[in-house]
């Protein structure tokens, strides 16, 4: 903490500096944080036991350091220590340059941008409600299940699990499907500089399903901005190959050490029959696990995304639907 308030002493050295954190004594704290209400300190670096309880008017600029990292009530509470006047106020939320950053970190940071007017608390409980989950309502566990599907899609399940136990009718079940790879596959600030246009290009290769897509993409990428790095890609084939993955009743391809791992969808409609058929073809290189959640195991040994594009392929030709 001291490092870092010395070395923006270093940048700006006619500002007073200070630092706050939970280890500093009680009557310490207490000391900088009225020098700071009091204006006797420009710039204060803390941690986030500033989150709350504090309300300083004249103060206008917050930095959020590693925000990916926070949670969004903590992001929000965070955003309310500035703009407590009729001053403008600025909140700025950093993540590490080219880092990857998880599906749910994504959603934090796109609802904290998109909740700023007044009054957005309830919108914002409820947007952290539906990422985090609220727990096992029917259960002892108060942890978990929502986490994973969201709330709209747990109140969906609730529903239709009541609907079972009354012997009505239930819809065919939904379900995602993730891929979780390890390769570099990202938009570089040096291909793309501009923040905007960068998220607007990876929401729109997230939604690619097919091929025509994929290259019409990749064309206006060459057009825009040049020719596209490996990096991207990576990103353009990873976004392909989840949609492949879904037709085939795929709810998960991951990458661990020299293997690969296909989860699938324990209501998939694809021909059982074709399975040992499938196996043999591959040699030992390939395996099935059954159980409450069955899943292939392939042994890769070229191009990981390649090789996982050709094992999604063999199981897609397995569906039913195909057949059909």
């Amino acid at each position: 903490m001291d490092i870092v308030a010395n070395e923006i002493a270093k940048l700006v050295p006619e500002a007073v500096v200070a630092f706050a954190h939970g280890q500093m004594n009680e009557r310490e704290l207490e000391r900088t944080m009225f020098r700071f209400v009091e204006g006797e300190i420009d710039v204060l670096v803390a941690t986030t036991i500033v989150e709350t309880g504090l309300d300083i008017p004249n103060v206008n600029t917050i930095i959020i350091e590693d925000a990916d990292r926070l949670g969004l009530s903590q992001l929000y509470q965070l955003r309310g220590r500035v703009g407590r006047s009729n001053r403008t106020a600025y909140a700025f939320l950093l993540y590490k340059r080219d880092k990857l950053l998880k599906e749910v970190a994504e959603k934090r940071l796109a609802a904290i941008k998109e909740f700023t007017e007044l009054g957005s608390g309830f919108r914002i409980s409820m947007r952290d409600l539906e990422i985090r989950g609220a727990g096992n309502l029917l259960g002892a566990s108060q942890h978990g299940h929502m986490e994973a599907v969201g709330y709209d899609l747990y109140c969906k399940m609730l529903n239709e699990a009541v609907k079972k136990c009354k012997g009505e009718e239930v819809p065919e079940e939904e379900y995602e499907t993730s891929v979780e790879i390890k390769v570099d596959a990202f938009i570089p600030v040096s291909y793309i500089k501009n923040e905007f246009q960068k998220l607007d290009i990876y929401k729109r290769i997230a939604e690619l399903e097919t091929e025509d897509e994929k290259t019409d993409m990749i064309d206006e990428l060459v057009d825009r901005f040049g020719e596209p790095p490996k990096s991207v890609m990576n990103l353009l084939n990873i976004a392909i190959l989840k949609a492949k993955a879904h037709e085939a009743f795929i709810m998960e391809v991951a990458s661990k050490k020299e293997q690969l791992q296909f989860v699938m969808y324990p209501q998939a409609k694809i021909d059982v029959e074709g399975i040992p058929k499938l196996i043999a073809s591959m040699g030992r290189k390939l395996r099935f696990v059954p159980g409450a959640k069955p899943y292939f195991v392939y042994q890769y040994t070229g191009n990981v995304l390649s090789e996982a594009e050709k094992i999604v392929d063999e199981i897609r030709a397995l569906s039913i639907s195909n057949k059909e």
